[in-house]
């Protein structure tokens, strides 16, 4: 996965289309990110203990990472490529315009 924590997305399909976000969190193992402000849904939390407070919440839910495009500053949402550089070293490219991500 080429997603990364603090990428900035735009949402390409389901009912968030359109809006963009930063990732706050990745998993990898799932094949999914979770966005800050995108596809969040209402769940009844329990109090636990003495200090939390129940009531309903608001709670980010994880995409898969396929519904999902990084957007480039200068072209919009693009897709990763990666370039090699002559030491070994791999750096994340906008696929569209060949800048540095």
């Amino acid at each position: 996965m080429r997603l990364r924590k603090g990428d900035r997305v735009q949402v390409l399909s389901g009912k968030d289309r359109g809006k963009t976000g930063v990732i706050s969190r990745v998993l990898p193992k799932e094949g999914r990110v979770v966005v800050d402000g995108v596809n969040v849904a209402k769940r009844h939390q329990k109090p636990t203990g003495s200090t939390t407070q129940g009531g309903i919440i608001d709670k980010h839910m994880p995409l898969p990472a396929s519904t999902v495009a990084l957007v480039c500053a200068k072209d919009g949402p693009t897709r990763i490529a990666m370039r090699v550089a002559p030491d070994g070293t791999k750096t994340r490219v906008c696929a569209k315009c060949g800048g540095e991500l």
